[in-house]
């Protein structure tokens, strides 16, 4: 099709043309930043934590003022929790992922490296923590018995002349010896020494402080009732009954002890990720609606243009051309539009992108969300003239030459 006519049809109406491109711009603009910030949260809202996340149930308790026998009331609680009918495992941990706070530290090859190899998350875990939350070996070993020692003691009776047991992710696995298997090798936390026992497949990081949401340790350290939480599990369909349970039999030992946390995992899970949630409910409804709007801007201008346009619609039938023609017409000369908002929308994507980078250290938008966004409107730009263009097709010469 010559688009001659078009082009010149377009410099006589140059006020509704440009308001048409430069909405098509900013949606492009809008839409592009928008998908690529959608895709970020969806990829964080759905990473996996390492563990069976239908089968835990959680139950965080304080003491009122000081504790003078925390640790035993610890085991009391153990043994109480693990009595329970439905429960398959009981553990105590300090934290889980995807949490609001978390224990981390720094660990390095060499004792005396002056930088640091890696920024991990620190976990601490009493017996049975490993089946208890599904965590899956791919090398090595679970803790023995004899390697479990109580915080307290942890923190008055430092051995860095003797490395301690430690389990550790795949990720810090790769991080740490990317050339060669993690098992067995030490490794340091301070002048403490770290020797890895085995290597679990994953586990999330409780927060991604300091940019890091995959680096996690374990080591053999059990922590009171004080510190973290109680984790038991269960089949999925007994949650509650044991939620129930717990509770009763925490009371039971001790009623004086103020419950802070008693909820499933994924209700715990679903809790750290609500806002992620929203934010993507409201992107996607920005989205929708600017679509909207530009779509109504488009069948708006093209429902003008075709009743100032009929006289030469009818020249055109008389003469004619075809209801196909004055179809394409239409189509084209919205492409055409459309093109150039898209132009400048890329442009101006692009640039929103890099303001971002700078105020909120977000990562750079991947290229492909720029033809993903200009195939987006292109597409919507068709489709909104369609129907203007199809009424203006089906006119009758006649009819539209006496309409003029």
């Amino acid at each position: 099709m010559d688009i001659r006519p078009i082009l010149s049809t377009l410099r006589r109406h140059k006020t509704a043309a440009a308001l048409i491109v430069l909405e098509i711009a900013l949606t492009c603009a809008i839409v592009c930043n928008a998908l690529f910030l959608v895709t970020q949260r969806v990829e964080k809202i759905s990473q996996p934590s390492g563990l069976v996340e239908n089968e835990l149930v959680m139950v965080r308790v304080n003491g009122i003022g000081k504790q003078t026998n925390a640790m035993a009331r610890t085991n009391e609680d153990l043994a109480s929790l693990r009595a329970i009918p439905g429960v398959t495992n009981v553990t105590k941990v300090n934290q889980l992922p995807f949490r609001r706070n978390s224990s981390n530290t720094s660990i390095s090859r060499e004792r005396d490296q002056e930088r640091p190899t890696a920024f991990v998350s620190l976990y601490m875990f009493s017996e049975n923590a490993l089946p208890t939350l599904g965590l899956q070996l791919v090398a090595g070993r679970d803790f023995l018995p004899s390697e479990y020692i109580d915080y307290e003691e942890a923190q008055k009776n430092p051995k860095p002349d003797r490395a301690a047991p430690v389990i550790i992710n795949q990720q810090v696995a790769a991080k740490m010896y990317p050339d060669q298997s993690a098992l067995g090798k030490t490794f340091y936390m301070g002048n403490q020494g770290l020797h890895v026992v085995g290597v679990v497949a994953h586990l999330a990081t409780p927060t991604d402080y300091n940019d890091n949401s995959t680096l996690s340790m374990m080591l053999p350290v059990r922590t009171d009732f004080t510190r973290g939480p109680y984790m038991l599990r269960t089949s999925p369909e007994r949650r509650d009954e044991v939620l129930k349970g717990a509770l009763a039999a925490l009371e039971h030992n001790d009623p004086n002890r103020l419950v802070r946390e008693k909820l499933t995992y994924q209700e715990q899970r679903a809790d750290y990720f609500k806002n992620d949630r929203s934010m993507v409910g409201l992107l996607v409804t920005v989205c929708v609606a600017l679509l909207v709007v530009t779509a109504l801007g488009i069948v708006g201008l093209a429902s003008f243009w075709v009743q100032q346009r009929s006289k030469q619609i009818g020249i055109r039938r008389a003469l004619g051309a075809t209801r196909g023609q004055i179809l394409r017409y239409f189509q084209t000369e919205n492409f055409l539009l459309a093109t150039l908002g898209i132009v400048l929308g890329m442009l101006a994507a692009y640039a929103i992108n890099l303001a971002l980078m700078n105020m909120y250290e977000l990562p750079r938008m991947p290229l492909l969300y720029l033809p993903l966004g200009a195939v987006l409107l292109w597409m919507l730009g068709q489709i909104a003239v369609f129907g203007p263009a199809r009424r203006a097709a089906a006119v009758p010469p006649a009819v539209a030459t006496r309409g003029a």
